[in-house]
């Protein structure tokens, strides 16, 4: 069933839940906002959905470094030093890391994104839906699919959690949540990698090895 935009709006200003999570479970109850709301509840979404708007100040900042290559530092929030402590609090937060590290996100989450930088994908997704053909009346629709998946591609809280890519780093982090019983933020994170940004020369192993040969 097609969820409609009024839908998931409506469902998340009851349950303060995220929009993913919102359309996902309206899908699976065919739109039905009750079905949707009991669904939530069961998977601990909406009960961490409302200790999203508490004071997070303690937690923790973490790095993580992969041979000297390519690393990540994070800093993660919880409501108390006491969750700061507890281990696995801990491992989340050594696990985002890694996975900043490994999987590059740009932002943390879809509001992080600048509308500028939404708008020219979108038009460069719309010219390149028109160059292979498609048909006007479906372009929309599609450079609308498109844009999701960019947004996700891009966004820390809907990339598939490295070490277990059947969940989103947001859904672990709701679980963790909902399980710790404290409002906890992913707040800033850095990446770094191993002369990223430097204009490396680029040789032709080729000519290098006939240069050799010619005694050059």
């Amino acid at each position: 069933m097609a969820v409609t935009a009024e839908q998931v709006k409506e469902l998340r200003d009851l349950t303060n839940a995220g929009i993913m999570d919102c359309k996902k479970v309206l899908v699976e109850t065919d739109g039905d906002i009750k079905k949707a709301i009991e669904l939530l509840r069961e998977r601990g979404i909406a009960k961490a959905a409302k200790k999203a708007g508490r004071v997070a100040a303690e937690g923790l900042v973490e790095a993580y470094i992969h041979n000297g290559k390519y690393g990540a530092l994070v800093e993660v929030n919880s409501e108390t030093d006491f969750v700061s402590n507890n281990e696995e609090f801990k491992a989340f937060v050594k696990d985002i890391a890694m996975h900043i590290a490994a999987v590059g996100p740009k932002y943390i989450s879809r509001d992080e994104v600048p509308q500028e930088v939404i708008s020219a994908e979108r038009e460069t997704l719309k010219a390149q839906a028109l160059n292979e053909g498609k048909p006007e009346a479906i372009v929309e629709r599609m450079v609308e699919g498109r844009i999701d998946k960019f947004l996700s591609e891009m966004c820390l809280l809907d990339q598939p959690f490295v070490k277990n890519p059947d969940i989103t780093v947001g859904q672990l982090l709701t679980e963790l949540i909902a399980k710790i019983g404290e409002n906890i933020v992913i707040r800033r994170f850095a990446r770094f990698e191993r002369g990223e940004g430097i204009e490396k020369e680029q040789t032709n192993f080729a000519e290098e090895v006939m240069k050799q040969v010619k005694g050059e």
